[in-house]
């Protein structure tokens, strides 16, 4: 199961997509996920609807931190062979614990932001993005295999794919990370954080919808200007 060339060139807009898609669906189901379990006209309901909340407010901080620290090594080679008196292999950042550090964070995000959205809406971010994300993680640990070898085939069967490891499974490759670049890249992410804790605190609808939309137009004007850099560089 893997997506094809147009899922991969196309992965951060589709992602984009179907978040919008999740949240227009409440024109055909009008109940929230978290206020149809908990109702909200009763004093137990609306304090459960708040703490799952502000758990659906952790799930998308840890997936911005999460992205954010892949980030800050993704210019570097995930795997590397250190050749001293042995030879072994390391990485480092968060794909010493995890492969797809990436990729872990995005579902986190879909689930985090289920929690705002219809039934519906909430299976088309956690079921769709799971399966896009497999789908994504096995074209690109394909493509891995076939530019790294045996090299990755290690790296595979030593570091869990989505679920990460508590302790290191891999000794550091001594890597400087770009934190600064790193934090640019995953703005949008923190701006989805920002939302949920203000939505939290608030439970008003129109917070949401005004930080969400803000969050997806800067995640689109930055992914434009990605890719006008490239262009220009190349």
């Amino acid at each position: 199961m893997k997506a094809t060339e147009f899922e991969f060139r196309h992965r951060a807009l589709l992602n984009l997509v179907q978040i919008w898609i999740a949240f227009q669906v409440y024109v055909l189901d009008h109940s929230n996920v978290v206020w149809w379990l908990c109702p909200w006209n009763t004093p137990q309901g609306k304090l459960l609807a708040r703490l799952a909340f502000f758990f659906a407010t952790l799930l998308v901080g840890a997936a911005a931190a999460i992205r954010t620290w892949a980030a800050a090594y993704h210019g570097s080679d995930v795997v590397h062979d250190l050749r001293l008196h042995t030879e072994s292999l390391v990485a480092d950042g968060p794909y010493r614990h995890v492969r797809n550090p990436l990729y872990l964070g995005s579902f986190l995000l879909s689930i985090g932001l289920g929690f705002l959205a219809s039934r519906l809406g909430f299976l088309i971010l956690v079921v769709g993005g799971a399966t896009r994300i497999l789908r994504l993680i096995g074209r690109e640990e394909e493509n891995l295999e076939q530019q790294q070898g045996e090299k990755f085939r290690k790296f595979a069967r030593t570091v869990p794919r989505l679920l990460p490891s508590i302790s290191p499974r891999l000794p550091a490759a001594g890597l400087d990370p770009c934190w600064g670049k790193a934090f640019q890249a995953e703005a949008a992410m923190w701006g989805f954080f920002v939302m949920m804790i203000a939505f939290a605190i608030t439970l008003r609808a129109s917070v949401a919808w005004t930080l969400g939309l803000a969050s997806l137009v800067l995640w689109l004007t930055l992914r434009i200007s990605e890719r006008w850099r490239n262009r220009a560089q190349a």
